[in-house]
């Protein structure tokens, strides 16, 4: 079979799927083969031969050289093999091919065949590939340009392999614009192997695509000098990041930060603005807790270590500031710290403390005496009906017992 159109679509396929063609080949060899048997039928074994070089695909015939012929459609003697050969050629184990001119061309039902157990084959290669790209690529920040967008989701082109990402719409950055065509950083934030393939899950609200670009952007932290503690992150909004030092001659905060705040302002630029506050750590939870909510400064902080939780007190002046935006900033800090915490002003504890105090006061031991009054039948709790006229029924039967209700008689040894 001669076929000059079929082999340039192979060519064009191989181009826009990147399949190394002799792969390819190979692949549809196999898939043109299954289809042969299947919808012709034919005993013999088979296989089909894609010639790329002259355009041709040709069926063969094949046959196995055994000593005793058990099969005679799939197998042949050594004697038969090598009848009319002035020497022998053949021996146990060799195949003889011959090529086969099927009494009719693949049908529609056998080009369908075909065509699934391809893109099935092409399925497994694409999946294969992109597994081996993006091996290792887990939870490291690569950059792509994005193909195309719907209502909820953003499909990122990631590097020159046509491997799509999917940053979905619980993975964006609250009010950030995403354009066709614009080159973007991603945090690839999972690999997930689904029955439709490869799917990656991008991301540009996680804490960890922050951890990635401050490793990139820190010399310090990439050689392990530096070590990133926590991160607690409200994307758009601000990012806490505690960082701690392993080298006593190195300032773990301003290595993050850089000189002139360069580096720190290159993640600012990257995330549009969105502000960082890096710490250091201290394994002194009364410390910690008090840089957590900087800006603010505190003065000073109580810790309920059963109930993990922290009270902190600031000035009215930076209430505020301690608490943010709708609370974020004392969020962040609970979140980085692992603590509950509770932020007050001075004037509203002592507010709180005398109000409890007032309680405790106004409590006497009259307040615990238990009166006749408490049980008296007028109180609203006893002044039931039902039990008025009980007890009035009660004690007419009492009245109404004479002495002979009460007499006993005795025997003369009891007298």
């Amino acid at each position: 079979m001669v076929s000059k159109d079929f082999f340039n679509a192979l060519n064009d396929l191989e181009e826009q799927k990147n399949i190394n063609k002799e792969e390819f080949i190979q692949i549809l060899e196999a898939a043109l083969t299954s289809a042969y048997k299947k919808n012709f039928g034919e005993a013999r074994s088979a296989f089909v031969k894609l010639i790329p070089e002259k355009n041709t695909i040709k069926l063969y015939a094949y046959k196995s050289v055994v000593e005793e012929v058990e099969d005679p459609e799939k197998q042949i003697s050594v004697a038969d093999a090598n009848k009319g050969l002035t020497r022998a050629k053949y021996k146990i184990g060799d195949l003889i091919t011959e090529e086969v001119v099927p009494k009719e061309e693949f049908g529609r039902i056998a080009a369908q065949t075909a065509k699934h157990i391809i893109m099935q084959r092409i399925h497994e290669a694409e999946k294969e590939k992109m597994l081996q790209e993006m091996n290792g690529k887990e939870n490291e920040i690569v950059t792509g340009i994005i193909n195309r967008k719907d209502e909820k989701n953003v499909y990122v082109e990631i590097g020159n392999s046509n491997i799509y990402g999917v940053l979905s719409n619980f993975e964006q950055i609250p009010k950030e614009k995403y354009n066709i065509g614009d080159k973007i950083k991603v945090f690839v934030k999972q690999i997930k192997d689904t029955p439709f393939g490869p799917q990656i899950c991008l991301s540009r609200k996680a804490p960890g695509y922050v951890r990635r670009l401050l490793e990139i952007e820190v010399p310090e932290i990439e050689s392990g000098e530096v070590e990133i503690k926590s991160i607690s992150r409200e994307a758009g909004l601000r990012t806490k990041i505690a960082v701690a030092s392993k080298n006593g001659t190195i300032d773990p905060v301003g290595a993050c930060i850089g000189n002139k705040g360069a580096r720190i302002n290159t993640l600012t630029a990257e995330l549009n603005g969105e502000k960082i506050d890096v710490i250091e750590y201290s394994d002194d939870p009364f410390v910690y807790i008090a840089r957590a909510l900087s800006p603010a400064t505190v003065k000073s902080v109580e810790i309920d270590e059963l109930n993990h939780t922290a009270k902190v007190i600031v000035d009215k002046d930076k209430l505020s500031l301690a608490i943010g935006m709708n609370g974020h900033n004392v969020r962040l800090a609970a979140r980085l710290t692992g603590y509950k915490i509770d932020v007050k002003t001075e004037e509203e504890d002592k507010k709180d403390n005398s109000f409890n105090s007032g309680i405790a006061d106004n409590l006497n031991e009259n307040d615990f005496v238990i009166s006749d009054d408490d049980f008296s039948l007028e109180d609203d709790d006893f002044a039931d009906e039902n039990f008025e006229n009980e007890t009035q029924s009660n004690v007419n039967e009492i009245d109404n017992l004479t002495n002979e209700d009460f007499e006993v008689d005795f025997d003369e040894e009891d007298k």
